[in-house]
């Protein structure tokens, strides 16, 4: 059998933020599902840095692990922090940008 998730130690007790690292002027990301109907990927962003306002097939899931960040959906603001989730709908366009430096686990799920 092939595991579908990659790029984490399996049975052991884990704190996400800690499995990857800020860099500076730089957003990092580690992937550790992708099937057609779901990816899962852990991101970093350092102070100032963003992911630009795109759409996507599928509703995205957003868990803050460190940090705080401002994400734009559609036209409303909303600003997290760390241990606060927000969903952002599939065709709906949305970006982020992070206030301070900021982690978060993305899990889009597709239909």
């Amino acid at each position: 059998m092939v595991n579908i998730v990659k790029n984490i130690e399996f049975s052991k007790a884990l704190k996400l933020e800690e499995l990857i690292s800020y860099q500076p002027g730089q957003v990092v990301s580690k992937t550790l599902a992708q099937i057609p109907a779901a990816n899962v990927t852990l991101f970093s962003l350092d102070e100032g840095e963003g992911i630009s306002t795109h759409t996507t097939s599928g509703d995205a899931i957003v868990q803050v692990l460190d940090g705080e960040a401002e994400i734009t959906i559609g036209n409303d603001l909303i600003i997290v922090k760390a241990g606060e989730t927000v969903i952002m709908p599939s065709g709906i366009p949305h970006g982020l940008e992070a206030r301070k430096r900021f982690k978060m686990l993305l899990t889009v799920i597709k239909g």
